[in-house]
């Protein structure tokens, strides 16, 4: 079973899967796999996003990490990980899905944005800190960030585009979150061969930004 972090170690980018309905979330992490993505969430807003993630975990490609994302109370966090989620994301963050996070004995990523709320989040028991959203402050906002939080590993998710994706793992980003600018419309039954020129692209350059 691939962990996050090895996940994240092969290819430092997390997709974000959200859509009106789940019934194209495997086809869709497939193809995102068949261009080196190792990490995919399935975003519970997304109706029968728990169904989907149950279904897909059943023949899960090794080497994919496969989340549940938009996880918002225990109960969603211990449905997920009944489902077959190997790590949680949550838009905002809450102690108590971050405690029962820990006791399920996974990943949880909680979103954040000041330095208060990431360190209220990192001390609280995050193994990462999402960044949201991403794009508002930037990579010089990461930078900033990291300078009195050096140790708390950040994932700035929401608005970044592939172009301006590289600029963030250099200013010290973990690794990125990354929905529409990436799946585009592929969860809604868009063109899979743009999504994996997409993937292959987005992959290429941030592979190189790590080297």
């Amino acid at each position: 079973m691939t962990t996050l972090s090895t996940a994240l170690t092969t290819t430092p980018v997390i997709a974000i899967l959200r859509s009106r309905s789940a019934d194209l979330f495997p086809a869709v992490a497939e193809a995102l796999y068949a261009e080196g993505v190792r990490a995919v969430e399935f975003t519970l807003t997304t109706p029968r996003a728990l169904d989907s993630l149950r279904e897909f975990a059943q023949r899960l490609p090794e080497g994919l990490a496969l989340g549940a994302g938009t996880v918002t109370t225990p109960y969603q966090a211990e449905k997920a990980v009944e489902a077959g989620a190997r790590y949680l994301i949550t838009p905002a963050t809450s102690l108590p899905v971050i405690e029962e996070a820990r006791r399920l004995g996974v990943p949880v990523l909680p979103g954040a944005f000041t330095p208060t709320e990431i360190l209220a989040a990192w001390q609280g028991g995050a193994t990462m800190v999402k960044l949201f959203p991403g794009a508002l402050g930037g990579p010089s906002y990461v930078r900033a960030v990291r300078a009195p939080l050096p140790d708390v590993p950040l994932v700035p998710t929401g608005g970044i585009s592939l172009d301006a994706a590289p600029s963030y793992l250099a200013a010290g980003a973990t690794a990125l979150g990354m929905g529409g600018p990436l799946v585009g419309d592929a969860c809604e039954g868009g063109d899979l061969t743009a999504l994996r020129e997409r993937a292959a692209r987005l992959v290429g350059t941030l592979v190189e930004a790590t080297r």
